[in-house]
């Protein structure tokens, strides 16, 4: 499946340890033809952190999509009524975001780009990034992967020695997962 013409939304959230890697993929999905609209958390455009300025990541996105990134509940709202992407990617996805998603949480611009479309019975894809995975949020992970139209990509232990309950997606996977997600298929295995 070609990704040209396709309208992708990538969502970022606090997880700025995968920024690097999130925004090498954003790349390849502009390589593809698609166009992608960014949307940040407010921790993403607030917080500053050893991996870099919170501004810094949103000039960056705005520099390669050519696109204003969302920034506010009130303008990730309209992503419902207007049913202008083809897919939402929650890219990466924290456990903070993962519990609130479960459990019908919308404090963010991107839990409620989620929420918004979501109601258009589209494919939101989750890519996590979560030390946790393994304890309080394997409850809220399941809990997604059985709700209609949400698939993740492949994800694993990202240091099983020092951190037992973390768990990473496999970021390199993006477009096939998105390409499977468009398709109604969750791209396997999703434990890698």
């Amino acid at each position: 499946m070609s990704l040209s013409g396709k309208h992708i939304g990538i969502a970022f959230t606090g997880s700025f340890c995968t920024f690097k890697s999130a925004f090498i993929e954003l790349q390849k999905l502009l390589d593809e033809g698609a166009t992608v609209q960014t949307i940040f958390s407010y921790n993403a455009t607030s917080v500053s952190s050893r991996f870099g300025k919170a501004e810094d990541f949103v000039s960056k996105a705005e520099k390669l999509t050519g696109l204003k990134p969302i920034l506010t509940i009130p303008d990730a709202e309209p992503i419902g009524p207007q049913n202008n992407l083809d897919i939402l990617v929650l890219f990466p996805c924290t456990g903070n975001t993962i519990a609130k998603l479960a459990n019908g949480i919308t404090d963010t611009p991107t839990l409620m780009a989620a929420k918004a479309h979501l109601r258009n019975n589209k494919p939101l894809l989750i890519s996590i990034s979560t030390n946790d995975a393994l304890g309080m949020n394997m409850k809220n992970i399941g809990l997604l992967m059985n709700t209609k139209n949400i698939y993740f990509i492949p994800f694993g232990q990202d240091n099983p020695e020092k951190k037992p309950n973390s768990m990473i997606a496999h970021t390199k996977l993006l477009i096939p997962s998105i390409e499977a997600a468009l398709e109604g298929r969750q791209y396997q295995p999703v434990i890698l």
